[in-house]
């Protein structure tokens, strides 16, 4: 894994555990930090690459900003689209809180019309975190967030896995739904799975390349963490800390990303 990233955007600089983390919640931590490392790394490079100090950032389905935020604190300008207006507005109160209120602008809508929002070819990075588990076509979700994209942008894709589904089903007894979210065409366990698709890493790749990215990187997201009992993590000592690195020994292993909860696609456009 790389340093921090150490643009030039911002004199306070943060440290990685302080955009990834919450000391208040220790197992939020596990559940972003290897995709924190991942982008920052990212970032960076786009920063040394495009010589402009701060970057323009669209982040799709983006919530309540618990990217864009520390992303805007780094200096960045950050676009959030989603079509809650409820987390808008929370992302307004945390973006004013934070002291990046203008550089966080949250516009209502979604990724099937994206483009009624957003500008075309605008943004050095994208980040597609939970949405294409929801959207009717996955492969018009990523060619929007790609057409978006200025030349050697960044497309930053966090999905549901589907092996970690099985796995964790199969862990709290319940082996036919196991079974069920195994052999279903989108990975659902059963009428009142909340998610309505999961994704292989085999199947966010073909999504990616088809959508005209290089594919850089692929990283396992949550491979432990979910399975720990919680007490572990908030009670022993030195826990949450081998625990991190545990997940980021073995995010990058292709062997480990068939059993994740979620599973991270990073990708660049090329030059133009």
């Amino acid at each position: 894994m790389s340093e921090p990233l150490l643009s030039p955007v911002s004199k306070e600089r943060p440290q990685t555990g302080a955009l990834g983390t919450d000391p208040a919640r220790p197992r939020s931590s596990l559940r972003t930090a290897v995709v924190w490392e991942v982008l920052q790394e990212a970032l960076e490079r786009r920063v040394k690459g495009s010589g402009r100090e701060s970057l323009d950032v669209l982040d799709a389905g983006g919530g309540s900003g618990n990217f864009a935020v520390p992303l805007a604190r780094l200096g960045h300008r950050v676009t959030v689209v989603d079509p809650s207006p409820n987390a808008l507005f929370a992302l307004e109160r945390r973006a004013a809180e934070a002291g990046v209120a203008e550089r966080v602008r949250g516009v209502q809508g979604d990724a099937g019309g994206l483009f009624d929002v957003v500008e075309r070819s605008g943004y050095d990075a994208v980040l597609c975190h939970g949405v294409l588990e929801y959207v009717d076509d996955p492969a018009d979700g990523i060619r929007n967030a790609v057409a978006a994209l200025r030349p050697e942008g960044v497309l930053s894709l966090l999905a549901a896995g589907l092996g970690g589904a099985v796995l964790a089903r199969a862990l709290a007894g319940h082996f036919k739904e196991a079974r069920q979210a195994l052999t279903d065409p989108d990975g659902r366990w059963g009428a009142g799975d909340p998610v309505p698709r999961r994704f292989t890493a085999e199947q966010l790749t073909e999504l990616a390349e088809g959508a005209g990215l290089t594919v850089g990187a692929v990283h396992g997201v949550r491979i432990f963490a979910d399975l720990v009992p919680g007490v572990l993590v908030d009670t022993e000592p030195g826990a949450l800390e081998a625990l991190l690195k545990l997940e980021e020994a073995a995010a990058e292993l292709p062997s480990f990303h068939a059993v994740a909860t979620q599973l991270h696609v990073l990708g660049e456009t090329r030059a133009s």
